[in-house]
């Protein structure tokens, strides 16, 4: 997995939490439609950090709950 496929997941997986579709979280967050669909279908190379700040305030919640999963937490460090 890696950090677009685990920033999808979260997305996906918050959007289920609260029942609420993706539409609708762009409405609560601020951030447009077709952002948030180019993230979820992986047409965006790398969403911005203002972005997932949009998203975290929007949902009421820390980036660092956001980033705070298996998914994230199991990724591979990218500099070696």
């Amino acid at each position: 997995m890696d950090i677009n496929e685990a920033t999808r997941k979260r997305i996906r997986e918050l959007c289920a939490e609260r029942k609420i579709t993706p539409n609708a979280l762009s409405y609560i967050c601020g951030v447009s439609q077709s952002t948030i669909k180019s993230i979820l279908n992986n047409e965006s190379k790398s969403p911005k950090v203002e972005t997932i700040k949009k998203i975290c305030d929007g949902l009421e919640i820390k980036m660092a709950q956001f980033f705070d999963t298996d998914a994230f937490n199991s990724l591979e460090q990218e500099i070696k």
